[in-house]
Formats: structure tokens, C-alpha cells, sequence
């Protein structure tokens, strides 16, 4: 049994779980096996196959995990081969028979980008600016063992331990926010209590109100932030050390870094138009 890092751009993909008649990374991650004869035509999935996490749609990931039966060849490279650009194995590591890769994981950490100009700063868009004590004094009220009920769609397993760091990063305020689990859309709907609190929309016992245990709804309830500034950064398992493939993790940096300049070309050429038409 062989465990592997992946790392995807989740934008162009309906989620990571499979479904029927859209597009998913783990969709395409079956179909590179199965032009490699790792996967037969007409299996439903690898022997032993399991993921670590099951992104949302839009949602990216630098450590998703996946385990399954193969042969030894099956690297990392070998599975970029026959991977589109916008997903890529980069690690892999060699696990028991028994290695289960949902369950076995200790930690998850995801890292939420949240566009936040600081207080007395302008906005592109026109958006409340964010005072960072008190985003972070919300992140800090969040954390702990909480039931997050109105936090997720899930109606069982919402009593979760959550930690939270925010870290300033010029316009951008990096959430990173640590579990052993998540329930749906836990992450997204943290960010917006965060987000709510730290421009000035609500007060900081809001906190307190989302966490007790009546039930939020209609105008109280809670939304979703986007999904697009969210990945999946870190998943532990106890004992199991990944090693890089160096032929691969380039391809991933190559790949993932001229995305990267696109995007600052396209954030460039958006800003010039926006400074323009403001002109008078």
C-alpha cells in the first residue's frame, strides 16, 4: 500500500469527491490510473483506496492524501504523467496493509486567504476593512472544543476541538485553522463569523450567540465564505513520514508558479482598470 501527496487547483472541479456527470479531482485522479493499468476499466476504485478529506467544490489543496494498492513504479512522477497540470502528486510513502487514510489521520489544517485590507487602508472592491485585534480576538473566542452546530450543514459530529492562528500578510489575512476533523463547511462559515467581526459588522459576542444552542437560521444563520481561498495545507498521520519526489515537487512548483504569475498579471491589468475608471 503507497499513500500520496496531491496538490490541486480545485477552481475548474465540482469538489474532490467523485460524482455523477461533473467534473472532480478524484475523478481524474481514477482516470490516470487507469490509463496507467493501475486501475482496471471497470473497477469503481484502487484496492484499499481511501482520501484523507473531501474538498468542497473550488476548494484547493497543497497535502491531500490518498492510499490505495499499486505497484512499486507507481511514483508520484509516474502519476503526473498522465495528470492534468492543475493536479499533482508530489510525495508519496509506503504504509500497512491496514493504513486507512481518513481514518488515520490526527490532524488536518486548512488555511483560509481572506482579501482583508487592515483598518485605515482602501479596498479594490469597496469591502469593509478589517481591524486585525478584533479578528483576532473572534479567531481566539472560536477556538477550542466548541459544538459548532451553526457552523456546518452536518447534523451529528458537529462537537469539534478547533485551534485557529491569523497571521497579517499585506492585504490578505491568512486563517489557518487546525482539527483531528471538520465538519461540511466548518472552515467557510468560521471565516465569516471572523471576517463579520473584524470589519465591524458585528459585535464580538456574536461569538457567543453562534456557539450556544439554539439553532441560527434565515437572517441569523450563517453563510459560507467563498470556497476559492480555501486549501487543504496539512494532514498528519502518526509514524508515516512522506519522502519528496524532487521530479515531481518541481513539476508541482512549475506548474503551480506560472499560475501564480498569471494571476498577478490579471490582478495587475484588474487594478489598472479599476485606478482608471475612478480618474476623473
Amino acid at each position: 500500500m503507497r499513500a500520496f501527496r496531491v496538490a490541486y487547483d480545485g477552481r475548474p472541479y465540482f469538489g474532490f469527491q467523485r460524482q455523477p456527470s461533473v467534473s472532480t479531482v478524484e475523478d481524474t485522479l481514477f482516470d490516470a490510473l487507469r490509463r496507467l493499468d493501475v486501475l482496471d476499466e471497470d473497477a469503481h476504485r484502487p484496492t484499499g483506496y481511501a482520501a484523507a478529506g473531501r474538498t468542497d467544490a473550488g476548494v484547493s489543496a497543497v497535502a491531500q492524501t490518498v492510499a490505495f494498492e499499486c505497484p512499486e513504479w507507481c511514483t508520484p512522477r509516474a502519476l503526473n504523467s498522465e495528470l492534468p497540470g492543475n493536479v499533482r502528486a508530489w510525495a508519496a510513502a509506503d504504509v500497512d496493509d491496514d493504513f486507512h487514510a481518513t481514518h488515520d489521520a490526527i490532524r488536518r489544517q486548512y488555511t483560509y486567504h481572506l482579501y482583508a485590507p487592515r483598518a485605515g487602508t482602501e479596498s479594490l472592491d469597496g469591502r469593509p476593512q478589517v481591524d486585525d485585534q478584533r479578528a483576532r480576538e473572534a479567531l481566539d473566542a472560536l477556538s477550542g472544543e466548541h459544538d459548532f452546530h451553526n457552523l456546518t450543514l452536518d447534523e451529528t459530529g458537529t462537537v469539534r476541538d478547533v485551534s485557529g492562528e491569523l497571521v497579517r500578510d499585506g492585504d490578505f489575512l491568512e486563517i489557518h485553522v487546525e482539527s483531528g476533523g471538520f465538519a461540511r463547511e466548518l472552515v467557510r462559515r468560521l471565516v465569516s463569523v471572523v471576517q463579520s467581526i473584524g470589519s465591524g459588522d458585528a459585535p464580538l459576542d456574536t461569538v457567543g450567540h453562534v456557539l450556544g444552542p439554539e439553532v441560527l437560521e434565515g437572517r441569523e444563520g450563517i453563510p459560507s465564505a467563498p470556497p476559492t481561498p480555501l486549501v487543504l495545507t496539512g494532514v498528519d498521520y502518526p509514524g508515516v513520514t512522506f519522502e519528496r519526489d524532487e521530479m515531481a515537487a518541481e513539476s508541482t512548483r512549475a506548474v503551480f508558479g506560472e499560475r501564480a504569475v498569471d494571476g498577478h498579471v490579471r490582478h495587475r491589468v484588474a487594478a489598472d482598470i479599476c485606478t482608471r475608471t475612478d480618474e476623473t
